[in-house]
């Protein structure tokens, strides 16, 4: 099972944009094979300790798979490059693609 935690702080506009996408790449997949957590992000100190790269944060088994090498760690919006140019949250299309690379790792 792929293990998909979503992070968040509650003043983000875009994380629930980010869950509703998530949500519909799982259902484009086959929703048996991943499990959601929601993980509030409440500090700037749980920030930098959670590795939190701004929300929506989406973590892969773990890793996440839309790091850019130097963004910071923080409490702030996150924005993604994303083909109809720079946005809250990746697209669904761009969920799909990192969740059914992560699913075909354990397969």
């Amino acid at each position: 099972m792929v293990q998909i935690m979503l992070q968040y702080f509650d003043d983000c506009p875009n994380w629930r944009a980010g869950h509703d996408r998530l949500m519909a790449a799982i259902q484009q997949l086959g929703s048996d094979r991943f499990h959601v957590e929601l993980r509030l992000i409440g500090s700037p100190e749980q920030a930098v300790a959670q590795q939190f790269r701004g929300s929506p944060s989406f973590r892969v088994d773990g890793v996440d798979p839309f790091a850019e090498d130097g963004a910071p760690f923080g409490m702030a919006c996150r924005v993604y490059r994303t083909p109809e140019g720079m946005a809250g949250s990746p697209t669904v299309e761009q969920l799909v693609e990192a969740l059914a690379a992560a699913d075909s790792h354990q397969l």
